[in-house]
């Protein structure tokens, strides 16, 4: 196992060796023989770091851990391997080296969740590892706003999955071990045993999810290639159909969910989060985002987006929550980020604030591009919306009689 020089550990911990050194005086850390320092202690200084900044002082840190009422010892445990440690390098020198562009290098460490860096600031261990996959990309044509997009998209995905792996750790392992009483060496050694088998399964649950996303997003892209090629043949005739924006809003949600407590929303939020999934995955779309009271989705096709809004009504009144009342628009819409914007995005945002609750309201525009849908739609007139200029054609959706 690696050991470290007092100004080794200093310099990967981010610190001076007068501050670690400090960390020593006050029994914070223990090198071991000849003054050599382990990556525990490398990750304890980050950890002691964090605590400081959050206010703890640190004669109290130094004082509860000689008490034996505190203890750092579980960084030792390979789970928190992940830590990583300064490099030597940094942004802009590994940029000059590289020839990656300064301000693309300096968004990984933004994608990952850390304000963004100076220049001059080091390099992590971690952002290294990301950064041949960007050389790679860059090197075979890819332009640098499109990878930047999926550093940030990438990471604020991943950093909701690790929050939700965090929250469970924290209510599922550590509460119950704080109130059975166990001292800290105990619940070190309690909840290392655990730490590391679900470290490496849930790693391998997560690459396995990637994997059938990806073969789900690589499928739709060699289908639309084929059928692109197949069409500049002549050989066959794509039937056009624009895609579909969908709103779904909960009236009086916000309220609901302020009468009844934080639990009670919580709740409230997954059933409607499973309720919504479902439904739309079953009809050919997805959920992009939540939007306060409600949810916006996309489908690659209008009719079966108007079927999952008629389901989604019905089971949302059947599971209990307030009536949902829904938009949809057909037309073009701009894919960045991991979200949808431009004009039809708006206008079915406009047309479900205007729908009345229990209510699917959809534009002429999904009606012509819905044939084959098992439903009907009833003509409202021409309706004119806020910020929507001209009328539009609303029709109102509904379960064939």
């Amino acid at each position: 196992m690696a050991t470290y020089t007092r100004a080794e550990a200093a310099e990967r911990s981010g610190v001076t060796v007068d501050e670690l050194s400090q960390l020593v005086e006050i029994g914070i850390l223990r090198p071991g023989a000849e003054d050599r320092f382990s990556a525990g202690d490398v990750r304890r200084v980050g950890v002691v770091q964090s605590l400081l900044d959050a206010g703890i002082p640190r004669d109290l840190l130094a004082r509860t851990i000689r008490d034996g009422a505190l203890s750092l010892a579980f960084m030792d445990d390979p789970s928190y391997s992940n830590f990583a440690a300064l490099s030597s390098e940094t942004f802009q020198a590994l940029s000059a080296r590289t020839g990656i562009p300064l301000p693309l290098l300096m968004v990984v460490r933004e994608a990952i969740g850390s304000a963004q860096p100076r220049p001059e600031d080091r390099v992590r261990e971690d952002e290294m590892k990301i950064v041949p996959f960007i050389e790679f990309e860059l090197t075979h044509g890819f332009r640098p706003i499109v990878i930047e997009r999926f550093l940030r998209v990438a990471g604020e995905s991943l950093r909701r999955v690790a929050e939700a792996e965090a929250d469970a750790w924290a209510s599922e392992v550590m509460a119950p071990l704080f109130a059975a009483g166990l001292s800290m060496a105990e619940i070190g050694d309690a909840s290392s045993k655990l730490a590391t088998p679900i470290g490496e399964l849930g790693e391998k649950a997560l690459m396995a999810a990637y994997h059938a996303h990806e073969m789900h997003a690589w499928t739709a892209n060699i289908v639309d290639g084929i059928e692109n090629r197949l069409a500049q043949a002549g050989l066959h005739s794509r039937l056009e159909r624009p895609p579909a924006m969908c709103f779904l809003d909960i009236t009086g949600y916000t309220r609901l969910t302020q009468e009844r407590g934080d639990a009670a929303a919580a709740d409230l939020a997954g059933t409607l989060a499973r309720l919504v999934e479902r439904t739309s995955v079953r009809h050919g779309g997805r959920p992009i985002k939540w939007l306060g009271d409600g949810v916006m989705f996309f489908f690659k096709d209008p009719g079966p987006g108007v079927v999952a809004a008629l389901d989604m009504v019905d089971g949302v009144i059947g599971a209990g929550l307030p009536p949902a009342h829904v938009g949809l628009h057909a037309g073009p819409v701009i894919f960045q980020e991991g979200d949808y914007y431009g004009q039809t995005v708006n206008v079915a945002s406009r047309i479900a604030e205007y729908a009345r609750p229990g209510e699917v309201l959809v534009s002429q525009e999904v009606v012509d591009a819905a044939s084959g849908a098992e439903v009907e739609f009833r003509e409202i007139g021409p309706i004119e919306l806020k910020g929507v200029a001209g009328a539009l054609r609303l029709h109102a959706a509904q379960r064939p009689a």
